[in-house]
């Protein structure tokens, strides 16, 4: 990572530290219950594979050489932390390397770079706390190997279960807990299973990534009350209200080039999770009896929040768009699956150009004229 003055423009160390002394203890659980809870967790993780395969006809390349390459990890919410702060530090370094040489010829530049680095860390360690104790599962495309949390040797992903959070949510819902995690562990698998059985797919991901983040042109101080602005929701502080804040951090770094990038990344993004959501619902009912009451409970949570300040601070870091995504993706994927079932929906990872685009996320129909030459009658 770039640096002036041998500072960073974020201390990613107290960024680390800042989340884990900030984060909510999770629920009360035995030391014994705990480490049911983990094997239970990979037990499910190892059953998923084969349900989701089986349901979506999809299987990496060398199958047979089984999935040794995408680690399954269980961990609580400061290794959560932990390989978050890592993945962004990876994936945001382009980011970061403009920003600090244009902050090293700004006016008391010098200045900002002895306190910038740590109050970015301090904020961004506020963000993180916050999230660590609402994310289920992740599947990190962009997973960096550290010390502690071993990635994939050829520079696959690896898939993270965030034990504390599934407990705690299972219990909130009143559901029942093996159908529980085997169902997060169906959607998470999805997610592994997309990457590793269409293999340009990270590519070609990481390429749209690095490209939007080259035209970024934002200078630091204005990202950084941006981010200041969610940590300060976080501590109590006013939420930001919709005529004066109601942009999310995202809308401050699109110039023309970026919103085109973003548009492709959006209709992406909604593919992947609304098919996690599609294959999660229909294996579902084969292994997981009470799907439809996780189901409907799952969808009230998620939709609700936990309340004004979750709402304010879901639209500041554009969570909102990722529950959109959720809902448009699960309807274009239903969609074409009913029309041209799911060996014709699988077209969708041929390549790049069949993957749909933001506005054939939300007509189909014409995802299905574009690449099977059908239309409606």
């Amino acid at each position: 990572m770039t640096s002036v003055g041998g500072t960073e423009m974020v201390d990613w160390k107290l960024a680390v530290a800042t989340a884990t002394r900030l984060v909510r203890p999770g629920p009360e659980v035995s030391r014994g219950e705990a480490r049911e809870v983990v094997a239970e967790l990979r037990r499910h993780a190892r059953s998923s594979e084969e349900h989701v395969r089986g349901f979506t006809g999809m299987a990496p390349p060398e199958a047979a050489a089984g999935n040794g390459d995408t680690p399954v990890l269980v961990v609580d919410r400061a290794g959560w932390i932990k390989a978050n702060v890592a993945g962004f530090r990876a994936l945001l370094g382009p980011l970061l390397e403009k920003m600090q040489d244009r902050r090293s010829n700004m006016p008391g530049g010098a200045v900002f770079g002895t306190v910038g680095g740590k109050v970015t860390g301090v904020e961004l360690g506020m963000l993180l706390s916050f999230l660590a104790s609402r994310v289920l599962g992740q599947y990190e495309t962009f997973a960096p190997v550290t010390g502690d949390l071993p990635g994939a040797p050829a520079g696959g992903g690896r898939l993270l279960l965030v034990a504390p959070n599934i407990v705690h949510v299972e219990r909130e819902l009143e559901v029942a807990p093996h159908d529980f995690r085997l169902w997060v562990c169906l959607h998470e698998e999805t997610h592994r299973t997309q990457f590793t059985a269409v293999p340009w797919l990270r590519d070609h991901i990481q390429g749209e990534i690095h490209t939007f983040l080259a035209e970024t042109d934002v200078d630091p101080a204005t990202l950084l009350e941006r981010i200041r602005q969610a940590a300060q929701s976080f501590a109590g502080g006013n939420p930001p209200q919709e005529e004066g804040g109601g942009r999310s951090i995202v809308d401050l770094v699109q110039t023309p080039a970026q919103r085109e990038i973003l548009a492709r990344l959006t209709a992406v993004m909604s593919l992947l999770e609304g098919h996690a959501d599609y294959v999660m619902d229909g294996v579902g009912p084969q292994v997981v009896p009470t799907v439809a009451e996780i189901r409907e409970k799952f969808q009230k949570r998620r939709a609700s929040g936990a309340g004004r300040l979750d709402a304010a601070l879901r639209k500041l870091l554009g969570l909102d768009a990722k529950l959109r995504q959720y809902r448009d993706g699960e309807r274009f994927v239903r969609a074409v699956v009913d029309e041209v079932g799911m060996d014709g929906f699988n077209r969708v990872w041929t390549s790049p150009n069949t993957l749909p685009t933001k506005a054939e996320i939300a007509k189909p129909a014409d995802w299905v004229a574009r690449v099977h030459g059908r239309t409606e009658a």
